[in-house]
């Protein structure tokens, strides 16, 4: 009974030993699993980090490039703008050009007449030349007198600035030119500044 006895208390002993040891070690198993659930929450986080600060990266790169981009098409279109001004400012001033040559002859033949020592009449006879090679010069750069008198008045093209009682023309024509008025083509340079007829005895149809 007494063997029986104690082999019976050392197993008991033995199991109790066993089972603190167990007990101890639980709490230790339990640490381990939170760190490694930590760890395994931490992870993604770090990498949505890692992207999002990837992608502030490219959008800078982006931005970079985009404004980089518009300083060279500004300085483009400066330079257009630039270059187009000098253009429009070379051909002004060779259509000018142009025009002022053919009208050199014609102050040539003023001078010359001016310095001539001929009569009044030889002097008048001078001048009408010199009209007609002007007159000649704008027909060529396709410049012309407008139609006035004895034509119907057109508040268009004529400008009257006054009347006449007149009975051998027909009511509401030009009966005297003022000024003479020009057109380019069918541009209109200045009206032509007329006197226009009053006819008591007859109207305009």
């Amino acid at each position: 009974m007494e063997s029986g006895t104690v082999d019976f208390w050392e197993k008991t002993q033995s199991y109790a030993k066993t089972r603190n040891r167990f007990d101890r070690s639980r709490p230790q198993e339990g640490a381990a699993s939170e760190d490694a659930t930590l760890e395994l929450s931490v992870a993604p986080a770090e990498a949505e980090l890692q992207a999002g600060r990837t992608e502030i990266e490219q959008l800078k790169g982006e931005r970079d490039q985009l404004l980089d981009r518009l300083a060279r098409l500004q300085a483009e279109f400066e330079n257009a703008r630039k270059r187009a001004e000098r253009e429009r400012v070379e051909f002004r001033d060779y259509a000018t050009g142009n025009v002022v040559e053919q009208f050199l002859p014609v102050v040539d033949n003023f001078e010359l007449a001016l310095k001539s020592g001929g009569n009044a009449e030889q002097l008048r006879h001078g001048v009408e030349l010199i009209v007609k090679q002007f007159d000649e010069i704008l027909r060529q750069l396709q410049v012309n007198p407008i139609p006035t008198v004895g034509e119907a008045f057109d508040p268009r093209v004529h400008e009257a600035l006054g009347s006449v009682e007149r009975d051998d023309m027909p009511d509401q024509h030009v009966a005297e030119e003022i000024r003479r008025g020009y057109k380019l083509r069918e541009r209109l340079l200045r009206p032509a500044l007329v006197r226009v007829v009053h006819n008591p005895n007859q109207k305009a149809d």
